[in-house]
């Protein structure tokens, strides 16, 4: 899949700016906080929902602007064409795709965009919330009742803690039900969550060993949030007590992680910040590429800052691996990175969130 046109409006410092994108590889370049990063941050929006830069969500907002909206021209590999735009006025966003309301999950289904970026080791080092959204992300793509269990897990989540919470006795009666519920939608969630880290270790040796072949092979160990072999239901019911004095619901699936361990470096503390950065990469390719062998297409890549965040050598492999697959590559530099002069490439160059073609 490719996008063909993003137009943006309202988003940081872009005021209105249209894109038009070809399916290879395209360059923004141009100084620091001229608005390059942002015009990523857009395609990501389309497929995620939310940005990948932490902060809050006003800061999306371009200063003095009440609203922001992003409207884009997909193309699929079948040669299928979406419009879709996604716009948010206050705290609610709202989806359209070809002229009709969808909801945001719609839309993250049928715009898919990874993104490999300056806070992507946070994929590494940092805490499980964001190991969680980068799995549940790639399973939500290929097991379709998945988001269903996601949200009776939420809400079923989001019932037992009010409970918890309670400033009145809470009869075990009220509990059950939902506990039943977290029960049930977790161990569809774990089994689906499993099995797609099972399928992207195959893709993730690959990648890796372009990557970072010095550190050995490569294996995913998953914890799902709860003791091995325990009920969940069960286990909610024992530790209610527990639960009700520390206010929130402890173990189950919102509490699942998943790390990375080498040959050579068994421990995430063996891995240099340099290694942790590539072992991210590695991870965003690896989810592409299992989403291109069961979707039939690859997603957007975009790789913000790439000759800051890689070596020389290491940028080559990546646009040489993506330019072989086909894939739409959008990258932002403070210049056109030396790997990418070779290969046919469009650029931009950004200003003070304005946007002129170089090349």
């Amino acid at each position: 899949m490719w996008l063909e046109s993003l137009r943006i409006r309202g988003l940081r410092c872009l005021d209105d700016v249209t894109v038009p994108l070809t399916p290879g590889v395209t360059v923004f370049a141009g100084p620091n906080g001229a608005g390059k990063t942002s015009l990523l941050e857009a395609a990501f929006l389309l497929s995620h929902g939310r940005s990948f830069r932490s902060g809050a969500r006003e800061a999306l907002l371009k200063r003095g602007a009440d609203s922001l909206s992003i409207f884009a021209e997909l193309r699929h590999a079948d040669s299928r064409l979406r419009r879709f735009g996604l716009g948010r006025q206050g705290a609610r966003w709202e989806a359209r795709m070809d002229g009709a309301g969808i909801s945001l999950s719609e839309l993250v289904g049928e715009c898919a965009v990874v993104c490999f970026e300056p806070g992507s080791h946070a994929l590494i080092a940092g805490g499980a919330e964001e190991r969680r959204r980068y799995l549940d992300w790639g399973v939500f793509h290929v097991e379709h009742d998945f988001i269903l269990a996601w949200r009776r897990y939420q809400r079923a989540l989001k019932q037992r803690n009010a409970l918890l919470r309670s400033s009145s006795t809470v009869p075990d009666a009220q509990f059950l039900p939902w506990e039943v519920e977290l029960g049930a939608a977790a161990s569809l969630m774990d089994q689906q969550r499993e099995l797609y880290l099972s399928a992207l270790r195959t893709h993730l040796m690959s990648s890796i060993e372009g990557l970072l072949p010095e550190l050995g092979l490569v294996e995913l160990r998953y914890r799902r949030g709860w003791a091995e072999g325990a009920d969940l239901t069960e286990l909610l019911a024992a530790q209610r007590g527990r639960d009700i004095a520390r206010g929130h619901t402890t173990q189950g699936s919102h509490r699942a992680d998943w790390s990375i361990a080498f040959d050579h470096a068994p421990l995430r503390e063996h891995l240099s910040r340099g290694q942790e950065k590539l072992t991210a990469l590695a991870c965003v390719l690896a989810q592409a590429s299992l989403y291109a062998e069961r979707r039939g297409e690859w997603p957007v890549v975009c790789l913000d800052d790439l000759a800051s965040e890689l070596d020389k050598a290491h940028q080559v492999a990546v646009v040489e691996q993506l330019r072989a697959v086909g894939a739409q590559v959008l990258v932002t530099g403070t210049e056109v990175p030396e790997a990418l002069m070779d290969g046919p490439t469009q650029v931009f160059h950004v200003e003070q969130g304005h946007l002129s073609p170089l090349l």
